[in-house]
């Protein structure tokens, strides 16, 4: 155990550990001072302290407490509850689960309840159809056992059931009374207690009940078969309950397949098998045929096609060569590799996928707290319609009064059980998250997915995120007397001694084209103007319109073609021979095939979009031309960016941040939905709450989907437990009984909250097929 005080603070947004020391973010509220995990929570935070500092957690944050080092559990509905051995969450009752979905197969919690459930069947059969003989069948039990043993038989079969069918519920009712948190097994335990125990007193001590609590045969009421159904249905709900979220964690069990269980390592003298978590950054690993890729890292030789399906959803393989990148988990073709392992454990793409999944399914969104506010005053007042209902049917109801005031009140207890109203937000979110995994859309948490649908405004980066993020060769534009090639072979030529990006353009564009370069004899760079070099025996000059004049090359009619290509937000450089003028190419970003369809269709939804560039003014507003932008704002600097969407917070905006670099990081923290382009920095990935893994703008569109289809099936949640409960209390009340006669026994008010569960659990695993 470890004591959680001023050192070691808790997160009040996430509820995780946070060392001072190298916390992300610190906040004064109220004199005190508050540190963060991450930037993402702080800012939530700073938005709305009170959503995340009431009640509880305003006395638990900067406080001492106890919580253990090596927590591995936590609970679904209470995400800041968390444990280091199995057990029920003190709150709600619910069970923990691993803090990382998809550990194991195996659910001990499930296997339990279904043990108990089959045992439970086999008592509760014969004793409904004790109960109904006597009720349908002019009292058949009763003819054929006698009416004193009869009572003894339904005691003997009941008590297995309640006492140890239903006795975790009986520990988590009694828990929550201890802990001041009452929830739906504080319902669960009153209701089956409260029928159980007085039908033991009417078989023990019958002479103790007065005549008006007795039947037309003499004897007192016994509610042993609707104890020992209810118990039942309750264990049927638990079960159903069970599989439910643990298809919820499918998409994260998915993932941890896709990693192989060993690596081949190349060592001295061969080649050796080990254990995955025994690669270490640096290990050359060779990758056979059909075999997984085990981490992250870079092709050092051999060739072949990869399938990268699973972060990329692309169905084609992708040729890999020395030098290029490989991500673990994905598959190798019919070609042998070697790689150089560059991230390994944790730090791989996957590893990182799988923690990101695993945080947003345990997080919280704001509908969700909503939800925990009603449960908190509606358990009490169920109890206390309960009461009522018992004290008007023991008092002014027919006879058997006081026998009616027990079934009804236990009928009040059972069908306004909140469970429907616990499971209706974390369910579609568990769902809703696990569905974005599939797709490549990584939500970091809960808050995200909701506000994505209230968005309004969204602000882009240019580079990387509307563009590919680093230049191509777009046009070569020779003088006369030259051709393309042999202009693009000698500047290529040249350029491999550079490590400028806009070198390695002109580079990649003379591979492109299959040209063999020549060797480089001497080479001079000068910074921010351009480069010199001598190959095959001439003296080549590539650089800016100022570096030409000061080489003495006229630059002439090219003049007018560079300045279009400028014009156009590319970069022109010129190439001059042997002190002439040889011909000007054209480096750009390409933009992305899917940027101006997706801004077309995210405008048409009544986003405001704007972009925002460290980009000149003429750059920014050829991309925006050739987008469709209306609102673009240039030369903006890093903390201007995050200056931007606080302006735009200011004026009641709800603004979502799509960027991709280092200097975009400030921005994807202070906008309300931080959207990451998985292609870019780790640190941007680090402040965002969403990534899209492919990079690809399509996804902006799927992710924007997917938060609208969650918060609707939220609703629709909600809607199903409020209409159980609404419905439900006023006729198992016998508020209508006077009028129509209508009263609902225990056990379908039982059957009655079972149902509920499982619409809300169907509803929300439809998630699971919806179309993005």
């Amino acid at each position: 155990m470890m004591t959680i005080s001023e050192n070691h603070p808790i997160d009040p947004v996430c509820g995780m550990l946070v060392d001072p020391g190298s916390a992300a973010a610190t906040r004064i509220h109220e004199g005190q001072e508050l540190h963060f995990c991450s930037q993402h929570c702080a800012n939530l935070f700073q938005s709305n302290p009170e959503t995340f500092l009431t009640g509880e957690d305003r006395s638990r944050v900067g406080r001492s407490k106890q919580m253990p080092d090596d927590a591995r559990y936590v609970c679904p509905m209470c995400p800041d509850v968390k444990a280091s051995d199995l057990q029920s969450c003190p709150r709600c009752g619910m069970s923990l689960e691993p803090m990382v979905s998809g550990e194991g197969e195996e659910d001990p919690e499930l296997e339990d309840m279904t043990h108990r459930f089959r045992l439970s069947l086999l008592f509760t059969v014969p004793l409904f159809l004790l109960a109904m003989g006597d009720m349908i069948l002019g009292n058949l039990g009763t003819r054929i056992f006698g009416p004193r043993v009869l009572p003894w038989i339904q005691l003997l079969l009941a008590s297995p059931v309640v006492a140890w069918g239903g006795l975790p519920f009986f520990q988590r009712g009694w828990a929550s009374v201890g802990h001041g948190k009452l929830n739906m097994f504080t319902l669960i335990a009153l209701g089956t207690g409260a029928a159980y125990v007085y039908s033991i007193a009417a078989v023990l001590v019958p002479a103790g009940f007065p005549q008006n609590q007795r039947g037309s045969d003499g004897q007192v009421e016994v509610y042993f078969e609707a104890a020992a159904v209810i118990t039942l249905l309750v264990l049927l709900g638990q079960i159903l309950e069970l599989k439910a979220r643990a298809r919820t964690s499918n998409a994260i069990r998915s993932l941890l397949e896709l990693t192989p269980i060993n690596a081949r390592r190349i060592v001295a003298g061969g080649d050796e098998d080990i254990p995955l978590q025994d690669v270490c950054v640096g290990d050359q690993l060779r990758l056979r045929p059909g075999e997984k890729v085990p981490v992250d890292g870079k092709v050092v030789s051999g060739r072949s096609r990869v399938d990268e399906s699973m972060i990329s959803g692309e169905s084609l393989p992708v040729r890999k060569k020395p030098g290029d990148g490989v991500t673990g988990g994905t598959v190798n073709g019919s070609g042998s590799l070697i790689l150089e392992a560059l991230r390994v454990g944790d730090e791989t793409l996957l590893a990182r996928i799988v923690q990101m999944v695993a945080y947003a399914q345990r997080s919280r969104a704001p509908i969700h707290r909503l939800a925990d506010r009603v449960a908190a005053w509606f358990v009490p007042l169920v109890i206390l319609v309960a009461i009522v209902t018992a004290a008007v049917w023991g008092t002014i109801g027919p006879e058997p009064r006081w026998a009616n005031a027990l079934a009804n009140a236990v009928s009040v207890l059972l069908i306004a059980c909140p469970c429907t109203l616990g499971l209706a937000t974390p369910i579609s979110m568990m769902v809703g998250v696990g569905r974005g995994a599939r797709s490549g859309l990584l939500i970091r948490d809960a808050t995200s997915l909701e506000v994505l649908d209230k968005v309004d405004t969204l602000v882009v980066d240019k580079t990387g995120t509307l563009t590919e993020g680093k230049p191509s060769l777009q046009a070569l534009v020779p003088a006369i007397g030259w051709n393309q090639d042999e202009l693009l072979k000698l500047a290529a030529s040249v350029e491999q001694g550079s490590g400028h990006p806009l070198a390695e353009a002109i580079v990649q564009g003379s591979r492109r084209r299959e040209l063999k370069l020549s060797p480089l004899d001497e080479f001079d760079s000068v910074p921010g103007r351009g480069v010199c070099g001598r190959v095959e025996g001439r003296d080549v000059v590539l650089g800016t319109k100022r570096f030409m004049k000061e080489k003495f090359v006229d630059v002439g009619d090219l003049e007018r073609e560079a300045e279009s290509i400028c014009h156009d937000g590319e970069t022109a450089i010129f190439v001059a021979v042997d002190g002439h003028i040889a011909g000007v190419l054209a480096v750009g970003d390409l933009l992305k095939t899917s940027a101006r369809e997706t801004l077309d269709a995210l405008k048409r939804t009544g986003l405001r979009i704007i972009m925002l560039t460290g980009d000149s003014r003429a750059t920014a507003e050829s991309v925006a031309c050739k987008l469709g932008i209306d609102e673009i704002q240039s030369r903006v600097l890093p903390e201007e960016k995050a200056e931007v969407i606080r302006r735009l917070q200011k004026e009641s905006h709800i603004v979502a941040m799509a960027g991709d670099g280092v200097n975009d990081a400030p921005a994807l923290a202070q906008a309300q939905v931080g959207i990451a382009m998985g292609t870019g920095a780790n640190l941007a990935l680090e402040s965002a709450s969403v990534t899209l893994v492919t990079g690809d703008l399509k996804d902006l569109l799927r992710v924007r989907r997917l938060s609208q289809v969650t918060v609707k099936n939220i609703r629709q949640n909600l809607f199903f437990a409020f209409f159980y409960n609404i419905l439900g209390v006023p006729v198992a009340s016998g508020l209508f009984f006077p009028i129509l006669g209508l009263t609902l026994s225990p056990m379908l008010a039982a059957a009655a909250m079972s149902f509920s569960s499982v619409s809300v659990i169907a509803n929300a695993l439809r998630l699971q097929k919806v179309r993005l």
